[in-house]
Formats: structure tokens, C-alpha cells, sequence
């Protein structure tokens, strides 16, 4: 078996030695270059075609964000971002995210204080799967096209959108949403589509590290007409609203009388993942209630599957994004396996099936 090939793009030669040190570590994993900017790196990628590529945010000359725009013009090829845990870092691993990275990884501002063996870890298993995606095939230009694209013109929706049962504040439907790698870019193309006045809250699971959900928030609230936000405990589920599970954190929803309330707690990780998706919906599953949207986007794994065989139990409605526009069809396709799910649909086509479902 042919190695994985890796570009190490990093302006710190300390950053460079460690990280390459760690890719090489593993038998089936080489290094096969470095750069020290971003400008050197697009060069060396179109000269030597790699696998996959590590691409640090803050550089001189030209920066990660900036280096990774022109890759995907000249030399598309699946970039995990290195960002550093601060609030300027997680901002801009979010832009990049959206710009075409694959996922990224998380690294201290001090490099000293590196935990090596499980940035190692992690770092290795997402090289792993960033090389598996057929990243050429996967229409990527499309699918990042349609975040630029114009949003739907809800005014010429033929879903009436206006005569709303229930009381004012109360919300009709729950929409679950689970995603992992791909899914900041996937959410950035349904959640913009969704209308303001729609009588559905929204909780969803990305699965991110803590410090960076909640500049995925703050940017997918200022591309929505919806308002977004990350998740505080005992936020009460409001229509026209959705609440992304901090990172390290799971969330619940639980009915207090007539109200839908969040629950956040660090109960042990579940399937390796904390937020996990399996958690969001058995909550939702467990109150017995056929008011429950399921949604299920690309990501890696199976972790929601479960969960939502639970709401489809329960009478509830299960999409799931399809392979073709999918970054990673582990979560999705795991879901098809049990049966459960009532459409399989392009990222693109979902929102408008979720609008569908809300007014049923």
C-alpha cells in the first residue's frame, strides 16, 4: 500500500519538526515537504501533488486563509487547518472551514504546553480520513459555490409560511441536526435557507472542540435569517431559533410543562465524541413526543444513528444528506442502514424539505 503523502505548511520551523515528527510516526503516513508560507506552499502543492495538506492559520506573506482560497482555485486538495485557541483563530479556522478546508486542528497559542501524544492522535486520524475523500469527485466547487449563492426568496415559496398553530413563543417542531467533519460548510448551506418565521427551534450537534462553536455560531446567526447561537444550559426552545451544543459539552432538550428547555452536562464522551449526537436525540426521543424533525449531515462514524432509529420510533421524520454532496457518508449511511430515514437528499434540497415537514 502506497503512503498517504503530506505537505507541512507552518511559518515556525519548531511547528514544522514536531508535526512532521508525529505524521511519520505512523507507517502508512509520510511527510513529503514543508513551507514556511503560504506562497511557498501553493508552489510546492501543484509541483508535487500531496495526499493531504496541514496548513497553519496565522503566517507571514500570505496567510493560511488566503493560501487555502488560492489552493482550491489552482490545486484542489484536502487541507486540515492548524489554529491556534483563540478567539481571532477559531473566527478564522470557521471562514476557512467554509473556504474549502476539510477540518482542522486545534493547537495552543504556547507550543511548549503541546500535548503530543493526543494532538498525535488526533492529528494522524484526521489525515487518515481527509485522504479517503474523493475530494476531486466530490463537486466541492459546487457544493462551496451555493454558500455564495443567492439564499431562496421565501416570499415565492409555495409553502405557506404565515398561518402558524400554537400560541406565541411556543414552537411547533423540533428540528435535530448531527454532523462531524464537512458539517460547518453543510450547515452554512441549509441554515441560511430557512425562514425567520418558521415555527420550528432548531438543536444541533457539530462535533468541534470547545472555543470554536461558538464562532460557528456567531457566523452561521449572521449568514441566517433565523437567530443562531451556541447552547446555554436552561435555554428555553424558542420558534425561529436554532442552538448549537458547545464543544466538550452534551446537550439534551426536556420538557418543563409547556416549555422545551436545553440541558448541558460533561457526562463521559459517548462513542468518543463529546457533544455526541446519540445524546441530543435519545433525549428528544425519550419524552415520546412525534413532533421531532430528525436530520442527520455528512460526518465520519455513526454517531446519531441510533438515536434517531429512537425517533423514528417515536413517530418522528428522519432526512438524511446524501453521498454525492456528502464531505464524509459514515453518519449518513450508518442511518440508511437501520432503515429509518424517510429521505435521502442533496445538502442543497434539505432545507426546503425541513420547511415541508415543519408545516405537515
Amino acid at each position: 500500500m502506497s503512503k498517504i503523502k503530506v505537505i507541512v505548511v507552518d511559518d515556525s520551523v519548531f511547528m514544522r519538526k514536531i508535526l512532521s515528527d508525529m505524521i511519520n510516526s505512523h507507517p502508512n503516513i509520510e511527510v513529503i515537504d514543508t513551507a514556511k508560507n503560504g506562497e511557498e506552499a501553493i508552489e510546492k502543492v501543484k509541483k508535487q501533488d500531496p495526499d493531504v495538506v496541514t496548513l497553519d492559520v496565522e503566517m507571514p506573506k500570505m496567510d493560511g486563509i488566503t493560501a487555502l482560497q488560492e489552493l482550491m482555485k489552482v490545486s484542489p486538495v484536502p487541507v486540515l487547518m492548524l489554529s491556534s485557541l483563540t478567539k481571532e483563530g477559531a473566527d478564522a479556522t470557521i471562514k476557512a472551514l467554509q473556504y474549502g478546508a476539510v477540518d482542522f486542528i486545534a493547537k495552543p497559542s504556547n507550543i511548549f504546553k503541546i500535548n503530543v501524544e493526543d494532538t498525535k492522535k488526533e492529528l494522524l486520524r484526521k489525515i487518515i480520513i481527509a485522504s479517503k475523500i474523493e475530494f476531486r469527485k466530490k463537486a466541492f466547487n459546487d457544493i462551496h459555490s451555493l454558500n455564495m449563492s443567492k439564499r431562496i426568496d421565501h416570499s415565492k415559496n409555495k409553502i405557506s409560511i404565515q398561518n402558524r398553530s400554537g400560541s406565541k413563543g411556543e414552537t411547533k417542531k423540533i428540528v435535530a441536526i448531527g454532523t462531524s467533519t464537512g458539517g460547518p460548510r453543510a450547515l452554512q448551506v441549509l441554515l441560511p435557507n430557512i425562514p425567520k418565521n418558521i415555527n420550528a427551534s432548531f438543536v444541533i450537534v457539530q462535533h468541534m472542540p470547545p472555543g470554536f462553536t461558538k464562532s460557528l455560531a456567531d457566523r452561521l446567526d449572521s449568514m441566517s435569517e433565523i437567530n443562531i447561537k451556541e447552547a446555554e444550559h436552561n435555554d428555553t426552545l424558542l420558534p425561529g431559533h436554532a442552538y448549537i451544543a458547545p464543544g466538550d459539552r452534551h446537550m439534551e432538550v426536556v420538557k418543563e410543562g409547556n416549555k422545551f428547555k436545553i440541558k448541558l452536562n460533561n457526562n463521559p464522551t459517548v462513542s468518543g465524541h463529546r457533544p455526541s449526537v446519540d445524546v441530543l436525540m435519545n433525549s428528544l426521543a425519550s419524552m415520546g413526543i412525534d413532533n421531532i424533525i430528525g436530520v442527520i449531515l455528512t460526518g465520519m462514524g455513526a454517531d446519531g444513528a441510533k438515536g434517531l432509529k429512537k425517533i423514528k420510533e417515536n413517530s418522528g421524520y428522519i432526512i438524511a444528506q446524501d453521498e454525492a454532496s456528502c464531505v464524509v457518508f459514515g453518519m449518513p449511511k450508518s442511518t440508511i442502514k437501520l432503515g429509518v430515514v424517510d429521505k435521502v437528499l442533496p445538502i442543497h434540497d434539505i432545507s426546503h424539505e425541513i420547511i415541508k415537514a415543519v408545516e405537515v
